[in-house]
């Protein structure tokens, strides 16, 4: 990493009080060696993550739908958080106001001990029950009933957004606060190309945030940013967490 880069930073008036946002998305589940799941990455039994991860064919065959997310669910319990997951942690416990928005569903930020957090796509470890919409955490791997199913004796689906399913209305309202609230805005991993994600960081610049983008490439938004680094955020978001601890005033 450039050294100059730091200079960029000086201008940056951060107290523990200022409100710091970050945006991660695939890159960080990548690093710690978590598929895509899709593509060749998501191919199982000959079916892609379009056939599986859709309402219609949970309707139609909800056993097939959760042996498929239970053997991603085994993958992802194998993984653990990257050097990139505990600086995000490390920067929530450096300021008072921060807000974690992520585009990933495997919980590693959680895993990392990040709190205050908003999952844009759900959380794959958790259930939805598909009669009063209840969520719970269920780790257990793999699991002892497919389908499972909730108390109350209803079936439970996975709590995560599939296509052509809306986002949450409270993880997008809380993400989208925090875009236009913010001081600062790190985005990480991510190419900026899925809204409403994607929009975020230009909504943050565009309210007076300092926007900065790690990425292992330029994306839409590299123009527009106040700083755009390339690398992996494993390496780079501690150097760059380093660095705005001893901005703090």
């Amino acid at each position: 990493m450039a050294g100059d880069w730091r200079d960029a930073l000086a201008g940056l008036n951060l107290t523990r009080d200022s409100y710091v946002t970050v945006l991660t998305g695939s890159g960080f589940s990548a690093e710690s060696g978590v598929p895509t799941f899709r593509g060749e990455d998501g191919l199982w039994r000959n079916f892609r993550a379009q056939d599986l991860a859709t309402p219609e064919a949970f309707a139609r065959d909800p056993r097939l739908v959760w042996e498929w997310y239970d053997w991603r669910r085994g993958i992802i319990a194998g993984k653990e958080p990257n050097p990139a997951h505990y600086a995000v942690t490390d920067l929530e416990n450096m300021f008072e106001r921060f807000l974690l928005i992520t585009q990933n569903v495997d919980g590693l930020h959680r895993r990392a001990g990040t709190v205050k957090l908003v999952e844009l796509h759900g959380y794959i470890f958790g259930m939805r029950c598909t009669a009063d919409g209840t969520v719970t955490e269920n780790l257990e791997v793999p699991l002892a009933a497919i389908p499972p199913e909730c108390e109350c004796g209803a079936m439970l689906r996975p709590d995560v957004v599939w296509f052509g399913e809306a986002l949450p209305e409270r993880a997008i309202t809380a993400a989208l606060d925090a875009s236009r609230e913010c001081d600062l805005m790190l985005v990480a991993g991510t190419a900026a190309v899925v809204q409403p994600a994607a929009s975020m960081p230009l909504m943050a610049k565009q309210a007076g945030a300092f926007v900065i983008e790690i990425n292992t490439e330029f994306t839409p938004i590299s123009p527009y940013v106040d700083l755009t680094l390339q690398g992996k955020a494993g390496a780079m978001m501690p150097q760059m967490v380093s660095a705005l601890r001893d901005l703090i005033t």
